[in-house]
This record gives structure tokens, C-alpha cells and sequence, in this order.
């Protein structure tokens, strides 16, 4: 059979993003906006800093406007989700979108996907704040692997020696990279996320992060742990059951300091309340 013109050209334009990626790649040499679709009406996600060298997607280049190309970003990034996107364990609904800000109106830059990893770090009012990491397509405008290995490969008209360009800042200061995640987890290790269907989700270990305080006080009734964990605007959203570990560690030192708290989530009996079991504990 004799391939249609339509095919012939997807596949041509395949052959060149392959073919353009083989080659040594080549920086942006302008701030460049990273947008969720090629629109550029639409708000930027993040910015890539000159110097900056673009990992194109492979497999997202068919059908694009004129002058656009996907790239892929990944690593660790500051997100945000709404409050009712967690259920009672503390996880995330798959299909959240996650945000650049705290506000309805705020860029989308991805969605809640199986796999994902996900650790809590804030709560500020309606919103959540979480660090996530996965695999991202963003798209840019004006740079394409094909020109840039182009302009790359093209020697310079004058320069008769060649000039050391300085190092350039990453497009962001990326978070620390969260931990690996893996089946079961393990001190110091986030679970890895499963969707809510399969009746195992709550028991997944993870981690969380915020202000550890006790609960201690003359003055109001004895709640029902000692400890828990505040958010930024010094709100409870967990409390903290310390019972499973080692009777040596000195709980004193992490009163009232930001920490991190590896354990599995599930609520308290007759109560709206989240209490996490925690398996291990350290100051961030």
C-alpha cells in the first residue's frame, strides 16, 4: 500500500526531530517562556534563563503551530492544589491539577498521574502546597533542535580564538529532589503513589512536612496524641503518633521546628481529624 501524503509528511517530520537531536544541542539565547500548550496567549509556566539547553519531547512534535516546539521538564517543582483534592488519607485525587500558585486563576502546568511523586510541604487557607516530581511537557516558542544545532554547529565569522562562554544559571533553582519512590516505602523513602480504587492507598507510607508542636497544655483538655504537625499559617492539619519509634529518640529537640515526618496517614475514629503513624523523623 502506498503511504498517504499525511502519513509521509508525520513521518518526515519525526525523521528531522531525530535527526536534529542526534546532533551537539544548543542553548536559548533569550529569556524564552515555557507555556502548557502552544498558545502564546497563554500564561508561562516558568521561563528558561539564556544558556539554557531545551531537551526536546520526542513524539510531540506532530501537528504543532509554526515555530513551536515541546520540550520535556523534568525534576522537582513547588506546586499547589485546592484542599479538596486530598482525600482523608492525605492523598492525592489523580486528575488534580497542580498549579504555579495559590490561586484559582494561576497557570496549570500538570495534572495528578499514577506514579507521581507527591510530598505535602504547606497548607496556606484553601490551598495546599506540595512538591512534586514527574515528567512535564511545556512548550516554547522561537527555538526549534533543528536551528539551534544549526546555529550551533556554524563557526564564528570573527572571534580568531575561541572565548570561554560563562556558566549560566538553570532556568529555576529546582527543590531538592524528593526521595525515590518505591512499593511499601521505607525509613526515609516516599511511598509510591496508588490510585484510590485498588483499597491499599491508606496504608501507604509517605512524607510530610511542617512545624512539630506538642499538644500538651494545663490550660485545655488532653488531646488525644501529644504532638502535631502545623501548617505555615500555624494550623493543625495532622496529629503525630510517635508509638512506633525508637523509645531513645529525644523528641525535645524537634518541638517547635520545621520537620519531616515519614509515616502512613488515616484518620482518627469519630473524628474529622488525620493522625500519622510515624515510622521516622527528621528536622529539615
Amino acid at each position: 500500500m502506498t503511504p498517504t501524503l499525511s502519513k509521509l509528511m508525520k513521518i518526515n517530520s519525526l525523521l528531522v526531530l531525530l535527526a536534529a537531536t542526534s546532533l551537539s544541542a544548543a542553548p536559548v539565547t533569550k529569556p524564552t517562556p515555557v507555556h502548557p500548550r502552544p498558545d502564546a496567549a497563554s500564561p508561562a509556566i516558568m521561563v528558561l534563563n539564556p544558556g539554557t539547553e531545551p531537551t526536546p519531547a520526542l513524539g510531540s512534535a506532530i501537528n504543532l503551530p509554526v515555530g513551536w516546539t515541546a520540550i520535556e521538564i523534568d525534576g522537582a517543582r513547588d506546586a499547589y492544589i485546592q484542599n479538596k483534592d486530598l482525600t482523608k488519607s492525605l492523598d492525592v485525587r489523580p486528575g488534580s491539577a497542580f498549579r504555579t500558585q495559590p490561586k484559582a486563576d494561576a497557570p496549570i502546568f500538570s495534572t495528578m498521574q499514577p506514579g507521581d511523586q507527591v510530598e505535602i510541604t504547606g497548607y496556606h487557607g484553601k490551598w495546599t502546597q506540595v512538591k512534586v516530581t514527574k515528567r512535564i511537557i511545556g512548550y516554547v516558542q522561537g527555538w526549534s533542535p533543528a536551528a539551534a544545532a544549526a546555529t550551533a554547529a556554524a563557526p564564528a565569522a570573527s572571534a580568531p580564538v575561541a572565548q570561554s562562554r560563562p556558566a549560566t544559571p538553570p532556568p529555576f533553582s529546582p527543590a531538592p529532589a524528593a526521595p525515590a519512590a518505591v512499593t511499601g516505602g521505607g525509613p526515609g523513602h516516599a511511598a509510591q503513589m496508588v490510585d484510590l480504587g485498588d483499597g491499599g492507598s491508606a496504608s501507604l507510607p509517605r512524607l510530610f512536612q511542617g512545624k512539630f508542636v506538642s499538644t500538651k497544655s494545663l490550660l485545655r483538655p488532653r488531646r488525644p496524641y501529644d504532638y502535631q504537625l502545623n501548617d505555615s499559617a500555624g494550623e493543625r492539619y495532622a496529629y503525630v503518633d510517635i508509638s512506633r519509634l525508637l523509645q531513645t529518640e529525644q523528641i525535645e529537640k524537634y518541638i517547635d521546628r520545621t520537620v519531616t515526618v515519614y509515616g502512613t496517614a488515616k484518620p482518627v475514629a469519630g473524628t474529622k481529624d488525620i493522625v500519622i503513624e510515624a515510622e521516622s523523623l527528621q528536622l529539615r
